[in-house]
């Protein structure tokens, strides 16, 4: 799955925590593993929400503030 991740990822350049969660019918915690591996190899990197936070309140979907951004090769 790894691997449909990265093609993914590669595919789309800035990627949410939350589509990922959609595309992949997958557990946030379980794409954050396989993220923080491409992470590691160089491959991908997280950005900062640059202040889209809402003020805390409990609606919004915080995966959907956690983005990644394709910067390697596959």
């Amino acid at each position: 799955m790894i691997l449909e991740l990265q093609t993914y990822l590669a595919q789309k350049q800035k990627v949410s925590l939350a589509e990922l969660e959609t595309h992949f019918r997958s557990h946030p915690d379980a794409l954050r593993g396989m993220l923080n591996k491409l992470v590691h190899k160089g491959r991908v990197r997280p950005l900062a929400s640059e202040g889209k936070k809402c003020g805390g309140c409990t609606h919004c979907n915080t995966t959907a503030f956690e983005v990644y951004e394709w910067v390697g090769n596959q």
